[in-house]
C-alpha cells in the first residue's frame, strides 16, 4: 500500500477591510498551523461573487496564504472544522468578519474543502467534502467546469503556482 504524499496546506482568507483582519486572523493560525511561508497580494474577491456581502459586508478582498509545514490530505476535514470554528471567534453578533477557506496544494492538484454538498465533491468525514478545484497539467493549473470563478483567473493561478513551486522544494528537501 503507497502512502498519500504530504501536501502543502493553503488557505484563501478573505473579508472587508482585508489588512485589519488578516492581522488580527494570522497569529491564531499560525499558533495552530504554523508559519506562513507565502502571503499574496490582495486579491479582488468581490467581482466573482455577491454571495457574502450581506453576511461580511461590501468591497470583500482576499489572500492566498501558504504554510510552511507540510500536511497528510487526510487532516483536510479537521482542519477545515478548526477554521470554522476560528472565524466564528472572530463573528460578531453570529455574522462573520473574515473567512478562511483551508485547501492543499499538490504536485498534481489544486483542492479545497467544503461543508456544502455538491455533485463533483467528495464527502471525506466530519461533515466535510473535498472538491478538486484546479488539475495541473502540461505546466500550468487549469481549471474545470464546475472551478469557483475567482480560481479560474490568471492572477489566482499565479499565486497557486508559485505555492506549488514551494511545495516542491519542501518535498525535495523532505525526500533527501
Amino acid at each position: 500500500m503507497k502512502v498519500p504524499d504530504m501536501v502543502n496546506l493553503v488557505m484563501f482568507i478573505f473579508a472587508s477591510h482585508i489588512d485589519y483582519w488578516f492581522n488580527e486572523v494570522r497569529p491564531v493560525l499560525e499558533g495552530r498551523f504554523g508559519p506562513m511561508d507565502y502571503i499574496s497580494d490582495v486579491l479582488d474577491f468581490e467581482k466573482y461573487t455577491l454571495y457574502y456581502s450581506e453576511e461580511m459586508g461590501q468591497g470583500l478582498k482576499g489572500r492566498l496564504v501558504s504554510f510552511e509545514r507540510l500536511v497528510h490530505p487526510f487532516q483536510l476535514a479537521d482542519i477545515k472544522r478548526e477554521t470554522n470554528e476560528i472565524e466564528k471567534m472572530f463573528s460578531i453578533e453570529g455574522k462573520r468578519k473574515v473567512n478562511m477557506d483551508p485547501g492543499y496544494i499538490h504536485h498534481t492538484q489544486f483542492v479545497l474543502a467544503s461543508t456544502k454538498h455538491w455533485g463533483n465533491r467528495i464527502y471525506i468525514g466530519k461533515g466535510i467534502y473535498a472538491e478538486v478545484t484546479l488539475v495541473y497539467v502540461r505546466g500550468e493549473f487549469r481549471h474545470m467546469e464546475f472551478t469557483y470563478p475567482n480560481y479560474r483567473e490568471e492572477e489566482y493561478k499565479k499565486h497557486l503556482e508559485k505555492i506549488r513551486e514551494l511545495y516542491l522544494k519542501k518535498r525535495r528537501k523532505m525526500m533527501k
